[in-house]
């Protein structure tokens, strides 16, 4: 028999014939998964609105350590986004090695390259707004003061690329501050995003800090401390546990992508006897006295600078920086070569001295002039050196065992650190986690508090950025009514027991209103809500039998002028219903009222109230 020839369309029917399939079944058994996430997503502002109940309050350590994980990842991201940003950045001209060996460029590329970074870095600044120049951890301090901890995430990628471009270009400045910045930008964006109370946004704020810092130095303890001494500056449970969380998932992120070695690979030195002791101590009160100084250069070149065109200052600190990098390239970038240089005892004494002064110098300029860096490098970086120089001094004049100078380089970093920001128990953290030293802790203990006294006590300085922050006009306002008040939304004090009446209301609709038994009533006028009225005062005034109040210039008899009647009003202002009661007590002083009217959008002509606050509820709050 002669063989059929099929047709292409003919082979296509017999394929798809035999590949048929009853989905039918399988669809089915995937319609309940399907009801159930259309029931979620119907239900999820339900969720998200129980969830910003709960976290309006101090009890709320359970969510907030579950955001505090998710904090850390984020964070822990963005960091190494900016660190290898930074990596690659300077492996394309440092001869392929992208750890910060400016010596090996010419005299000429030394000068050139931060000063005309500098210029470009001042004319984004000149073009730009002065709202989205605030960068860094001053920016972030300012706006947990003053802003409800919303950080703008503007500010966060010109710190990016502005910070990146400083640092790859050789600028005295570190990467610590840009990644506390953005780090604590993470923390903030998902604290608005899912609308979040400020109290809980502020956590979310401090586990940004914390990430970045355990991220940037691999030491996850010391970011804890960190965060909850120089940033929140308080200690409580509730911000203890989702600050730890985020700065272990940021750690762990980071671990896997660069491993678990500690930021310095250095011996385990030690002292040689508990005759060194004055020794160290010296070496705090030395240490000490540099803190001073940078603190007070800082706060000059800031000053001054003022006068100077925006776009000449960042200009004029690069070439600072890179005249003096003509006898000390070591000042350029982050300098963490340098630092394992002190530790391990490469350096002579002169060159130990004159990086210690001279990145003191350019770095306390550098920031006063703007520059879009951080200042822990660089102090980690003097410490070292200063230290280091005041250990080779020590071998010269004291006879006897005296410890390498490695050992005093290991100390005057957390010396430094600590004096220059006043915090002795982050520095001391770092220090140990920096070095994976145990042997370091006595001394260090003695170096710390000896450089903080001396700094502090004798010399008057402030934490360096308070400092930065009141050369602004600004003021991080931590006593403790501020920091209890913070700790509490207003969501969770707020008196739901009210109404709203327009300002004329007549008697049938008054005694309608007075049946349902609030406790306040919000008079609307021409403008929005205007007024906080007693109900009680309404009631007692339909007891009256002349009802004819003024409306206007003439008497309408059946009609109540709320803003007439004898009553206890209290002037209104609004407040957002995210504040904390801090938020909402400079609400109250700054509109010079005593009540509040908290609503979502605060802005909105016809704004949903959710409640009202007066003075008086957030006194019987706080005590």
């Amino acid at each position: 028999m002669p063989s059929y020839t099929y047709t292409c369309q003919e082979r296509i029917h017999i394929i798809t014939s035999r590949l048929k399939f009853d989905w039918g079944p399988v669809l089915n058994r995937f319609k309940p998964i399907h009801r159930r996430w259309r029931r979620f997503r119907h239900n999820l502002p339900f969720y998200i609105s129980k969830l910003r109940l709960r976290l309006a309050t101090v009890d709320n350590v359970p969510q907030l350590a579950a955001l505090g994980l998710l904090v850390g990842l984020l964070a822990g991201g963005v960091i190494i986004g900016f660190r290898g940003l930074i990596d690659v950045a300077q492996s394309l001209f440092l001869n392929g090695d992208g750890t910060g060996s400016y010596a090996s460029l010419p005299g000429i590329q030394r000068v050139a390259l931060p000063t005309l970074a500098g210029l470009v870095i001042g004319l984004v600044w000149h073009f730009l707004p002065a709202s989205a120049r605030q960068v860094g951890v001053t920016h972030v301090l300012g706006r947990l003061a003053y802003h409800q901890a919303r950080l703008p995430v503007l500010n966060a990628v010109i710190q990016f690329f502005a910070a990146g471009l400083a640092i790859v270009s050789g600028h005295s400045v570190g990467r610590e501050g840009p990644g506390i910045h953005l780090g604590a930008t993470s923390g903030s964006q998902l604290g608005q995003w899912l609308g979040l109370p400020s109290n809980s946004t502020r956590t979310l704020v401090a586990c940004g800090v914390a990430a970045a810092i355990a991220a940037g130095f691999n030491t996850p303890l010391a970011g804890v401390i960190f965060a909850m001494e120089v940033v929140m500056m308080e200690y409580t449970i509730t911000g203890f546990a989702p600050v730890i969380l985020s700065s272990v998932s940021a750690t762990a992120l980071t671990r896997w992508v660069y491993g678990a070695s500690p930021a310095f690979a250095v011996p385990a030195l030690t002292m040689g006897s508990v005759l060194e002791l004055p020794v160290v101590l010296g070496l705090g009160v030395g240490i000490g006295i540099l803190a001073a100084l940078f603190v007070r250069t800082v706060e000059r070149s800031h000053h001054y600078s003022s006068y100077l065109p925006i776009w000449l200052r960042p200009t004029l600190a690069g070439l600072i920086v890179g005249l003096c990098a003509l006898a000390f390239p070591q000042i350029m970038g982050v300098g963490y070569d340098t630092v394992s240089g002190a530790l391990l005892g490469e350096m002579g004494l002169g060159a130990l001295a004159g990086i210690a002064i001279v990145k003191l110098l350019t770095t306390s300029i550098s920031i006063g002039l703007g520059v879009p860096g951080g200042l822990i490098g660089p102090t980690l970086v003097i410490g070292a050196t200063a230290g280091g120089a005041i250990g080779l001094i020590a071998a010269e004049v004291l006879p006897g065992n005296v410890a390498p100078y490695g050992f005093y380089a290991m100390i005057g970093m957390g010396a430094m650190m600590g004096a220059t920001l006043h915090a002795p128990l982050a520095a001391l953290m770092a220090l140990l986690e920096l070095t994976a030293n145990p042997n370091i802790i006595l001394p260090g203990m003695l170096a710390v508090i000896g450089a903080g006294l001396v700094n502090g006590e004798l010399f008057k300085c402030k934490p360096i950025y308070l400092t930065l922050l009141q050369s602004l006009g600004l003021d991080y306002r931590n006593d403790p009514v501020a920091q209890s008040l913070r700790r509490i939304g207003v969501v969770k004090v707020m008196n739901t027991q009210f109404t709203t009446a327009p300002q004329l209301l007549g008697l049938e609709e008054a005694k309608k209103i007075i049946k349902t038994k609030p406790e306040w009533i919000v008079v609307r006028g021409e403008h929005g809500p205007q007024s906080l009225l007693p109900a009680a005062d309404l009631a007692r005034q339909l007891q009256n039998p002349n009802n004819a109040i003024a409306a206007g210039n003439d008497k309408v008899v059946g009609l109540l002028d709320l803003l007439e009647i004898p009553a206890a009003r209290q002037d209104l202002a609004h407040s957002h219903i995210q504040a904390s009661l801090q938020d909402a007590l400079d609400t109250l002083n700054q509109n010079k009222v005593d009540a509040l009217y908290i609503t979502h959008k605060a802005h909105s002509r016809t704004p949903r109230i959710y409640g009202v606050l007066t003075r008086k509820d957030i006194e019987q709050a706080y005590s």
